[in-house]
């Protein structure tokens, strides 16, 4: 008698309580929500087709003009200049991102150095402003204790000029 006890509890866990720990229930939803209808197949590739598109453009603004595919950069270019001077187009550096872009091409090997150069610039650019904030901070500290100690200068020139007019 005791096995079969044993044995319906058991085979209730299963079916009831083990169910319920693996795929748990959720709450049900307040009495104000309104359920959504589901969308059909046709609407669903709408949807899919629209964020992808989104998502393909805000990669275009990111990237920027350079990146772009060539008919872009030849739109880019003509517009605004005479037919003159096309023939005479800038040889221009490549930009960080282009540098980056390339150097990813070619692998860990290549990009190594194109990204030591990228922190190096950083570096290097945070670090003259730091330089300029901490001079700027001292020029200030200066003039802090400058009229600290010397009060009666700054009344004494501004009543001087005050009698000469």
């Amino acid at each position: 008698m005791k096995v079969k006890v044993v044995c319906r509890k058991l085979y209730d866990y299963i079916r009831y309580d083990l169910k319920e720990i693996a795929f748990p229930s959720s709450l049900p939803d307040p009495p104000h929500i309104k359920k959504r209808r589901k969308l059909t197949w046709h609407q669903r590739f709408l949807v899919l087709k629209e964020a992808s598109r989104l998502y393909a453009a805000s990669w275009v603004r990111d990237i920027g003009p350079d990146l772009r595919p060539n008919d872009y950069k030849k739109d880019d270019e003509t517009e605004g200049k005479p037919n003159g001077d096309k023939s005479r187009t800038k040889v221009t550096e490549p930009s960080t991102l282009e540098d980056i872009a390339v150097a990813a091409r070619g692998g860990m090997e290549t990009l190594r150095p194109a990204l030591q150069r990228l922190y190096m610039t950083r570096a290097s650019a945070y670090r003259d402003a730091l330089k300029s904030f901490i001079e700027g901070y001292q020029e200030g500290i200066q003039q802090v204790m400058d009229k600290k100690e010397d009060p009666s200068k700054p009344q004494q020139e501004g009543n001087t000029e005050k009698k000469t007019t």
